[in-house]
């Protein structure tokens, strides 16, 4: 009896040893649980806050690129309108009536005249004016003129370009600014 006491007691001593591991193993078990669970947890909320700044970064990137692309377009049209004004603003100098160009034309020869003393006009084939309406010595023929004059001193040395395409490109491009405010506010 005295070995089953022994053995009894053994196996009581060994029980409760099992279960105080049991119950440490239970125990640790549990605090790495805790503590994974609470890495995960930080981790997925790190990871949540980095997707919707991402996200955020990327919706205003998208609105960044729609509103470039938009005003792109609004752009590229009103650069349309511009020069549509441009093209008809210089066809309506061009197939102007002789009348009216002969008044253009004695304006610029009259400031020609301020820096010129006696010029000659270079004029388009087009124009039948001569030199005495002009109020200059000369007048020549070029057909790469269409519409306005060039003023040349008598040795050629000094020339003003006075067509009605660089005097219109040389105000368009001063007050172009001006133009689009008006027209697009």
């Amino acid at each position: 009896m005295a070995l089953n006491n022994v053995t009894s007691e053994i196996r009581n001593l060994s029980d409760e040893a099992v279960k105080k591991i049991q119950a440490e193993t239970a125990q640790e078990i549990a605090r790495i649980q805790a503590e994974t669970e609470s890495k995960i947890a930080g981790l997925k909320e790190s990871e949540e806050k980095r997707l919707a700044d991402t996200i955020d970064r990327m919706d205003r990137q998208e609105a960044s690129s729609s509103e470039l692309e938009s005003k792109k377009i609004v752009l590229a049209k009103k650069k349309e309108v511009l020069s549509e004004v441009f093209d008809e603003t210089l066809a309506d100098l061009e197939g102007a009536p002789a009348d009216k160009k002969l008044e253009h034309y004695k304006s610029m020869v009259a400031y020609a005249k301020t820096i010129i003393d006696k010029p000659k006009a270079i004029m388009s084939e087009n124009d039948e004016f001569t030199a005495k309406q002009l109020g200059v010595d000369s007048v020549e023929k070029d057909s790469r003129i269409v519409a306005g004059l060039i003023l040349q001193s008598e040795d050629g040395q000094i020339e003003i370009d006075m067509q009605y395409s660089a005097l219109l490109r040389t105000v368009w491009d001063r007050g172009i600014k001006d133009v689009s405010d008006i027209l697009f506010g």
